[in-house]
């Protein structure tokens, strides 16, 4: 039977597909994109992880034997639930965010020695033992009132836990302190004792005050009248008597001398 000559052919063509199409997935898989914000780590499945790692942009990779891990370099956040004890021996929970990044030149060892779960192997512990080490030198009060130094501290105090592993702290920012029951009324009525403190001394204050006004208004007059007792000599009594006198003569006058009976005068 003869084969037709368009048959005869058909093999080749499809041996030819096959192999255009193994070159075509052999040359995608040669290449490979590292991204912005991103290191690219090789890892060989004949030696393991290569020390070297790549920036952005387009490399070359041994197909089905080297991989490109892309590792995020850029600022990212972490949030952790912590619980401590503080120096009065009170009952702390905390929520603890952390801004950080990964040394971009530590990449390859950062992937080498921990792998991608880096925040729950690493930083959530991390930040459990800082926030214990500092809370327990301050009593709880002290975590309301000088929060900010708190902060501080258990910022320096999560950084050198992390540079070890190649991760930088960028941020930090303590988003809550919760205590127990017991102590949140307790320190409701102490603060309502000092608000009560403070009014009655507000009170006291003000009696003090108006009192102090009225005595200086009661000396003030007390003054006034002396100097005006002062001033009322003999002459000045008699200028203003003079000043009110209306000029008409008193029909009797009377004094150390006789009586003269001014109308017996006028009859004669």
């Amino acid at each position: 039977m003869k084969i037709p000559p368009g048959l005869s052919r058909l093999p080749r063509l499809i041996v030819t597909a096959a192999v255009i199409l193994f070159l075509f997935i052999i040359l995608l898989s040669s290449f490979q994109v590292v991204g912005a914000g991103e290191r690219g780590v090789v890892f060989s499945k004949l030696s393991g992880v290569k020390d070297v790692q790549l920036g952005e942009g387009l490399h070359f990779k041994i197909p089905f034997i080297e991989e490109i891990v892309p590792i995020d370099v850029k600022v990212q956040k972490s949030q952790t639930d912590a619980r401590a004890a503080s120096k009065d021996l009170q009952n702390v929970s905390s929520t603890i965010a952390v801004n950080f990044h990964l040394d971009p030149s530590r990449a390859q060892k950062v992937y080498q020695e921990i792998g991608l779960s880096f925040k729950e192997r690493v930083i959530d512990p991390a930040v459990q033992e800082a926030v214990k080490s500092v809370t327990a030198h301050f009593t709880a009060e002290e975590l309301i009132t000088r929060r900010a130094e708190v902060k501080d501290a258990i910022k320096e105090n999560l950084s050198q836990r992390l540079v070890k592993f190649n991760i930088i702290v960028d941020e930090f920012s303590i988003v809550n302190f919760d205590f127990s029951h017991e102590f949140n009324v307790a320190i409701e009525a102490k603060q309502t004792a000092e608000q009560s403190a403070l009014k009655a001394k507000r009170d006291l204050d003000r009696i003090r005050i108006e009192a102090e006004q009225r005595v200086t208004q009661a000396r003030a007059e007390a003054d006034g009248q002396r100097l005006q007792r002062e001033t009322l000599t003999p002459i000045l009594l008699q200028l203003r008597a003079i000043e009110k006198w209306d000029g008409k003569l008193p029909q009797v006058s009377g004094g150390a001398t006789p009586f003269i009976d001014i109308n017996g005068l006028k009859a004669k």
